[in-house]
Formats: structure tokens, sequence, C-alpha cells
């Protein structure tokens, strides 16, 4: 299906099937939203699009997912950050896993059947995941896996894990992956409390944790290489849909009757337009089959800075709706845009990467 085609019908159809979200949206009725979006959109075909029949896909290009995001985010149908999800973590099954076991779980995260979580940071190693300390051991026809694992999104609800662990010797060959059950013996959830009163993050404790060999995701020492392919789509897809919520969000200012500064909004406008128009080109190359990687460093930077600039400039034009509100969109959103520049890779990482593997400038 040609893509304005697809936009289109995609369109009518959601202004025919009403998934607006309830009027609570404390983060259970963010997650069981998300899974009613999910479960609607699959059982009408459109959350099929884009994905390879081998997973229950009807396929087409990945710039349909795109789409289809976008109009859930403009919509403000499901949080576009637990939405996005999707985008980090089936392309790593569908590349890394057993090809029966991706075809029997994938589904199961689409369909919004599941919920599934990322477990790559840990407390002395949050952006520098080359220095993990959680150790998997073989045992027989199980890995025996040991350690802890922090901002976990989503994991108080996760029903699975793509969890690095290192299995070898130190550095980046040590590292492997592994497609774990959340409700093994040996896994502790405890959600952290965060500022802006959505505890999405957890930490995850593993004690003597056993994990199937068949749940190993590639091979021993792969796990660097997982970690590297699965980064990048963090900043591709995924952007597309929260650039979309972003613009939501300035016309939501607009229409709040923000003291007039075309300077300000002009700003946010071109920060906003910038950071689309390079996601627009990571989209293509997704498109054409191409493989990301260390240029989507400079989507995550762009995308950061636009994201502050919004809510800053929310903060400056709506005096008091941050400040002084104790609840509310505008406070909740300019507290989450602090961390803009932290989760997903720090900023100073994202310009290490830059400035080292795109141009060549050496390591100090």
């Amino acid at each position: 299906m040609r893509t304005a085609e697809f936009r289109q019908q995609l369109s009518a159809w959601l202004d025919t099937h009403d998934l607006t979200p309830g009027a609570d949206h404390d983060l259970d009725a963010q997650v069981d939203q998300l899974a009613r979006v999910r479960r609607e959109l699959w059982q009408a075909g459109w959350m099929r699009h884009g994905w390879p029949d081998a997973v229950g896909g009807l396929g087409g290009p990945s710039v349909l997912r795109a789409v289809l995001g976008e109009e859930v985010a403009s919509r403000d149908l499901a949080e576009p950050g637990l939405w996005s999800m999707v985008e980090v973590l089936v392309p790593t099954l569908i590349d890394y896993a057993p090809a029966a076991l991706a075809a029997e779980m994938v589904p199961r995260l689409l369909g919004g059947e599941e919920q599934w979580c990322q477990g790559f940071s840990e407390p002395g190693s949050g952006s520098d995941l080359a220095s993990l300390s959680t150790r998997a051991v073989r045992d027989g026809d199980d890995w025996v896996v040991t350690g802890q694992k922090v901002w976990t999104s989503l994991a108080q609800y996760a029903a699975r894990c793509v969890l690095l662990a290192r299995t070898g010797g130190p550095g980046h060959d040590g590292i492997s992956a592994f497609f774990l059950d959340m409700d093994s013996p040996g896994v502790t959830v405890r959600p952290l409390r965060t500022m802006h009163g959505v505890d999405e993050f957890a930490e995850v404790f593993l004690d003597g944790v056993r994990v199937p060999a068949a749940r190993m995701l590639g091979a021993p020492g792969d796990g660097w290489r997982l970690a590297m392919d699965l980064l990048p789509h963090e900043r591709s897809t995924c952007f597309w849909h929260r650039v979309a919520h972003l613009y939501s969000r300035l016309d939501r200012l607009l229409a709040d009757d923000c003291e007039p500064d075309a300077d300000a909004l002009g700003a946010v406008w071109l920060d906003l337009h910038s950071v689309r128009c390079r996601s627009a080109a990571t989209q293509r190359a997704l498109a054409d089959g191409g493989r990301l990687g260390p240029e989507t460093s400079v989507d995550k930077i762009l995308l950061a800075g636009a994201e502050q600039r919004l809510f800053d400039t929310a903060r400056d034009l709506l005096p008091g709706a941050v400040e002084l509100a104790t609840d509310g969109a505008w406070r909740t959103e300019y507290l989450y845009s602090r961390a803009a520049t932290i989760y997903g890779g720090t900023a100073e990482i994202q310009r290490n990467i830059v400035a080292r593997r795109l141009l060549d400038l050496g390591k100090e």
C-alpha cells in the first residue's frame, strides 16, 4: 500500500473508531490504554503493516509504521514514549531471536497482549554499557543470571525483557543478550520515584535467575552488536512519533492563549522543523533497507534540544502553568523534558559519538 493511501485510510478508520483515553491518566491507566490501542489496531490490521509476515505482519515499508505512530501520537491515543517500545524491541527479536521464538512472541507485543522492557543500564554503567557487571554463567541447558538493572522502563508491567549480561571477560566481546521471562524465580522489580510523578522506571534485581540457553539472542558475545543495532532504532521511527507529539504540544501552547512572543515561538517551530527534517532522512534510510548507525546520534541531539526548548518556552509564556500548578499536563511534561538530554544516551555521549565516529576527530 502506498504511504498516502495508507494514511488516508488509517485516518478515516480512526475517525470512526473511538480509541480516546479515559479521564484517568496515571501510569496504570496509560499502560492499559497502550494495550487497548495496540490490540484494536492489531485486530483491524493497521498494527501489522510494515512488519514481515514471519511475525504476523502484512509486509510493506517501515514508513507505514511511522505513519501509524504519528497518527497515534498526534491524536493523543497513547503516550509516545510507551508506544515507541515496539520500535526498539521488535526489530531486535526479528534480527537476533530464533525464528520460531520471534514468530511466537512478537504478535503478543504488537497485539497488546504483553508489555516488554529493556534491561541494559546498571547502577554503575548507564551510558557506558561496556562496563556492565550483571553476569550470566552457563549451567547445563540454562544460563544463571545475577546482577541489577536500573532505569528499566515499565519493568513492573513487563512479561519479557531483552537483557544484557556478561558471559565472558571484560569489554564488548564478553557481553551476551537474553530474552528473559519476567516471572522467572529470582526476578524482583522495584519502581523508582520520579520528580514528574509518573513512575515508569524501575530497578530490576536478578538473583540466580535461570534462563534457558534457547533464549539467548544471537550467539555468546553478540550482546554488544545487538545493543549497537538496537540503540539507533530508539532514534529512528520512535523519534518520528515523538516529534508528532511535540508538534501537538506546540499547537496546545498556541491554543492556551500564551503571551505573544513571535521570536520564542518561531525558535520552537524551527527546532521542531529541523529535527523532523533530520528524522525524515532517517525514515528514508530505514525504508530503503539501510542499517542505522552513529548518524542517529544527530537525531537524538536535535530532538532533546527541541523538546527542552518547547517546554522552556511554555513555562515562560504561560506564567504559573509549571511553577504554581500542583498537577496538569504542562508541569508533568516540563519535568519529564528535563531528562531528554539523559535518557537513551546522554547529550555528552551523543556529541562524543558524532565527534569520533562521524567527524573522525579522535578520542581527545
